[in-house]
């Protein structure tokens, strides 16, 4: 009965988060044309629409647990559903986050995203795509905004400790950022078609200075970001 009753309201809440998150893209795309100023608070109310949806359709409780940062830092985040993806920007002020460059392809929601900020981050293509990365990162941090990064590169299942992208570390090195992990254990909650109403936790690790060796700064942040998957 619980498993017909998960199913039921994952259908609920697909049909209503999604019908107004189309809505909210055509705004964004009127924001662009119209005042740029705009397309912020346009994101951040898809933000806390997708968190009311999450709360009220689906029953599951989200949790903080320690300070977010503010400011221009290098947030690096566990990614084990959308669900983090899509409240990254409700969490941070005005956060410029690493994308997938596929992502940007999406009629309207791409051409939005790069006018918000968000950083594409083209696979396979090696030192070039470090460099453009590079560049628009150093803007973003110019305008005094966080960077997030999803350092495993992808969606990992709750449970398991994916090692992290090589471009991490290059970004880390090249940027002289501190580095601000970010545990999140979504997976098991969201990441399925029929979703569960459990909690979802945010775990803010202990800040990570600039400039420290490679193998320590991905050691460091490959323990925090996955203190929820003991």
């Amino acid at each position: 009965m619980n498993g017909l009753w998960s199913a039921l309201r994952s259908l609920i809440f697909y049909a209503v988060f999604y019908s107004v998150s189309a809505v909210l893209v055509m705004a964004s795309v009127v924001a662009v044309v119209a005042r740029k100023a705009w397309l912020r608070a346009v994101v951040g109310t898809w933000g806390q629409w997708h968190l009311w949806c999450v709360r009220n359709l689906l029953g599951i409780e989200v949790v903080l647990d320690g300070v977010l940062p503010e400011g221009p830092v290098l947030i690096a985040m566990k990614h084990e559903s959308f669900f983090e993806a899509i409240d990254t920007p409700r969490l941070f002020a005005h956060p410029a986050v690493f994308a997938k460059q596929e992502l940007f392809a999406i009629p309207g929601w791409g051409y939005s995203a790069l006018v918000y900020g968000l950083i594409p981050v083209a696979r396979g293509e090696g030192a070039k795509t470090l460099r453009q990365m590079l560049a628009l990162a150093k803007q973003r941090v110019a305008e005094g905004r966080p960077l997030v990064i999803f350092p495993e590169g992808t969606r990992v299942a709750h449970g398991h400790k994916a090692p992290l992208q090589a471009g991490f570390a290059g970004l880390y090195k090249l940027l002289r950022l501190p580095v601000v992990p970010i545990a999140v254990d979504s997976g098991w909650a969201y990441h399925r078609l029929a979703k569960r109403p459990r909690r979802i936790t945010y775990k803010v690790g202990e800040t990570i200075p600039a400039g420290l060796p490679r193998q320590e700064v991905e050691a460091r942040v490959h323990t925090a970001i996955n203190a929820l998957n003991g």
